[in-house]
């Protein structure tokens, strides 16, 4: 393994942090824009969430294969791919005309954000001291959400100026400039798993072996992930949902979502310093039984001020955690296959991700909405309770280690 030479504070900041910004800033200038473009295109109602959903797909299909290239070719080169490999399919989103090609190409949208997520959240967990890890990785999830905000904000005045198609030409220039900010960060040393053959060869050890070598951190935390996941992402469909379920003005919703979704701005750092102060479970074990309690109460809630209320308490519960996901992957992850290891690991919160929305739309078929919010309860309760089984009290997780 070869020396690597730490850049200057400053150099860091920008190159591990920049990219992330103006990649999200270009992710959430043109998401909200996806359907609304299939639509313009000639899709129905269905399929244009169909074509919106096909981003989430794209994610969880490059999710192993981002390992795999992650380990081959290094981290700082697949992040340069995925930027660039982004910025030509958003900036043909611009041109195109016809229905299926833009449904690929946001389908190869979400696959190269898969492999930007793996690259970078491999990065930060090897360029990062310990000690600083969470707030790395909290400040990680913080700029993401930054981005976040302020995209669509831009999105939505280039398209008020011109058109839906705009939007997808400002992402693609953003995920331009996070390619040129890569640039400036050095690569990590080569650190690659290899066996032995019978003859003699060296070779790199598969993905799947290494996956199998670490199934017990997968089983014991990766479900509980997963639930976390799932009520973060079930949040983020059920209180607009709700908000219309009670007649409030589609204005007043954005107000009452953003009231959920500010604290996750706000409150990264704080979370990320407990973290590392206190240990990963004085985040993640009270976030999820708030969250539950949340849910809890959502059905209770009838009029604007009890719905704003609970909807800023399921975000403060939610903001400082912000991190904790990348956090535990890196806390987990082994020195030797750390990128195909986290590309599983990754796996679970886009499952987690996926099935969010889903949980509420299979109980909706059958039951009121507020059945589907005591449903996220319970599992959100359920993952807690995993939690308190399998974190320690202080400090981070022990690395995984290989079973005999």
């Amino acid at each position: 393994m070869g020396m690597w030479e730490q850049p200057s504070t400053a150099r860091f900041l920008a190159a591990a942090y920049g990219p992330t910004l103006f990649a999200s800033f270009g992710y959430g200038a043109a998401i909200p824009m996806i359907a609304i473009q299939a639509k313009e295109l000639g899709a129905s109602l269905g399929l244009a969430a169909f074509v919106a959903a096909l981003t989430g797909v794209g994610q969880l299909v490059a999710d192993l294969p981002a390992g795999v290239i992650a380990d081959r070719f290094g981290e700082r080169r697949s992040l340069l791919a995925a930027c660039l490999v982004d910025a030509v399919a958003l900036a043909a989103a611009f041109w195109v005309r016809e229905l299926w090609m833009f449904a690929v190409l946001v389908f190869i949208h979400g696959c190269s954000g898969a492999i930007f997520a793996l690259a970078r959240q491999t990065y930060l967990t090897v360029a990062v001291p310990l000690r600083y890890r969470a707030r790395a990785m909290s400040s990680l999830g913080g700029v993401f959400r930054v981005g976040q905000v302020l995209g669509p904000l831009a999105g939505a005045a280039i398209t008020a100026a011109y058109a839906t198609s705009y939007a997808f030409l400002l992402a693609g220039v953003m995920s331009l400039l996070a390619a040129f900010i890569t640039l400036l960060i050095p690569d990590l040393p080569t650190n690659r798993v290899t066996v032995i053959g019978a003859d003699g060869v060296e070779r790199r050890q598969s993905m799947w072996t290494i996956l199998y070598q670490h199934r017990r951190a997968f089983i014991s935390l990766g479900l509980a992930v997963l639930t976390l996941s799932l009520i973060r992402a079930a949040r983020q469909t059920i209180l607009p949902l709700w908000c219309d379920h009670h007649g409030l003005s589609t204005s007043t919703t954005n107000l009452v979502y953003a009231a959920s979704m500010t604290p996750d701005v706000l409150l990264f750092f704080p979370g990320g310093i407990i973290m590392d102060r206190l240990g990963r479970f004085w985040v993640t074990v009270p976030t999820m039984f708030a969250m539950s309690l949340g849910f809890v109460l959502l059905p209770f809630a009838q009029t604007l001020v009890p719905i704003f209320l609970v909807a800023a308490w399921l975000g403060i519960s939610n903001g400082v955690s912000s991190g904790i996901f990348v956090t535990l992957g890196a806390d987990l992850s082994p020195e030797l296959g750390r990128a195909q290891f986290l590309s599983g690991w990754r796996v679970f919160g886009d499952i987690g991700t996926a099935l969010g929305p889903g949980v509420i739309s299979l109980v909706a078929l059958f039951a009121p909405l507020s059945v589907a919010s005591w449903v996220l309860a319970i599992i959100g309760i359920a993952g807690g309770m995993r939690f308190v089984t399998q974190l320690p009290h202080r400090g981070a997780l022990p690395q995984s280690v290989p079973e005999p």
